[in-house]
């Protein structure tokens, strides 16, 4: 569907908005060398993973402002003056809004309009007369909405853009395509005569909704309209127009390497997360290792020392009893005086378990890493990648891609991006089942 002329370049607030489609690069960097990577790339679209929903405002600001810049920088030197721009955040609302599509606004304007598609289908994510929901449910009805960093009180939408900008765009001055909208014959006259980074939300019950809308978004484009999306994956399916991944979600054991048992990490707390999270260690092969973080708040660099070395020991026994280790963060909630103090704790948390990472047994046949700002810490930090190819899903949402053959210590190895909120209370044990088949035989 799009447009050989139109790159599609996603700006990706954790590692997870490339969960329903395959074959593209993800960047790990963002210097204009590793840019122009991205923009020759013979797939229609790219993503770069900022990981911004895991920082302070500030510094999400400044990172998505210095990959604007380098953007800009390496497009113009690309000769690529069609491309469509997408800030790529949760299918639950939860992020960096309107923080981030107000500096992409500034540093790649003008801007004709902004639209908000948080639709994400494969995980029970639609939006229906601007409502969006989870499960039939209103978002602001679920654990998402009392996020500890990214709380809101509006499902609908309107109502959602007013509260985040704290009035500076008022729920009626927000443009409502409906289902009406979208599946009526004006929809292009409505698009073009967007104008001044109109705010606009959008509705989707079905993929046929996005496709109808991605069609008349690039043919708009086309036409010399500029428009940025705040969107979650399922939109993304809709752009790209892909064939089938190569692979097949039930064959991804092929990519194991040797046949051997894999890793799995796992940070993310949201409730779903513990529940996949206690059925995967009812999985024969499994041995389940706890990271008491709360040894981490006030006993320092000994601490943290003394835990690493605890963990890694056990991770490296069970490797050699031919076992699968399941690392995971212990599971109480803790509190903090403020957001910086949370989100600092969460990157001191995260650093150890990329740590964790680097230590891993070199002949690990796998690795799942699952929540998406540890999955972008794996690609960055972990696994310290500057690209990576999408090979495809091995479940709706879940992303898997490999390491360079050249890797100096895990080549070609597959990982699974598997974010926390995405999955039935089976999904980690299916996913473990698919990899571990190969190892049975």
């Amino acid at each position: 569907m799009i447009s050989p002329a139109v790159k599609l370049v996603v700006i990706d607030d954790d590692p997870t908005g490339s969960q329903t489609v395959h074959g593209c690069l993800l960047l790990m960097q963002w210097d204009v060398e590793t840019l122009k990577l991205g923009i020759a790339d013979d797939s229609p679209l790219m993503f770069i993973l900022a990981n911004t929903r895991a920082l302070d405002p500030e510094r999400a600001a400044e990172t998505t402002r210095a990959v604007c810049r380098n953007l800009k920088t390496a497009l113009a030197a690309m000769g690529v003056a069609d491309y469509l721009l997408v800030s790529r955040s949760d299918s639950t609302l939860r992020g960096h809004y309107p923080l981030e599509t107000d500096v992409i606004a500034q540093e790649m304007g003008p801007i004709d309009a902004h639209f908000l598609v948080p639709a994400f289908l494969e995980g029970g994510r639609l939006t229906r007369d601007s409502v969006h929901y989870l499960n039939g449910v209103p978002v602001h009805e679920t654990e998402f909405a009392r996020d500890s960093v990214f709380a809101y009180r509006h499902s609908y939408l309107p109502a959602y853009v007013e509260e985040k900008t704290g009035g500076r765009i008022p729920a009626e001055a927000v443009e409502r395509l409906v289902l009406g909208d979208i599946r009526g014959e004006c929809l292009q006259e409505r698009l073009m005569a967007l104008q001044d980074n109109r705010s606009v939300v959008v509705d989707a019950e079905v993929q046929d909704d996005l496709d109808r809308f991605a069609r008349v978004l690039l043919r708009s484009v086309e036409r010399g309209k500029r428009f940025l999306l705040r969107s979650a994956a399922s939109v993304l399916t809709a752009l790209a127009d892909l064939p089938p991944q190569p692979v097949p979600a039930e064959a991804m054991a092929s990519f194991v390497r040797g046949g051997r048992p894999g890793a799995v990490i796992v940070g993310s707390h949201v409730r779903k997360t513990t529940e996949q999270l206690e059925r995967l260690l009812q999985e024969p092969g499994t041995a389940g290792i706890a990271v008491e973080v709360e040894r981490l708040l006030a006993g320092g660099e000994a601490a943290r020392a003394e835990l690493l070395t605890e963990v890694n020991a056990a991770v490296a026994a069970a490797h050699a009893r031919g076992e699968t280790p399941v690392v995971y963060t212990s599971r109480r909630e803790l509190t903090f005086p403020d957001v910086q103090t949370r989100l600092a704790f969460g990157e001191t948390v995260s650093g150890l378990l990329m740590a964790v990472e680097r230590h891993l047994p070199e002949t690990i046949g796998y690795l799942v890493s699952k929540g998406g700002i540890t999955s972008n810490d794996t690609l960055s930090r972990g696994l310290t990648l500057r690209t990576a190819r999408l090979l495809g899903q091995i479940l709706p949402g879940c992303s898997v891609v490999r390491t360079p053959a050249d890797h100096p210590d895990f080549p070609d190895l597959p990982v699974v991006l598997f974010p926390g909120n995405v999955g039935a209370k089976e999904a980690l044990a299916v996913v473990y089942r698919r990899l571990s088949r190969s190892a049975k035989k």
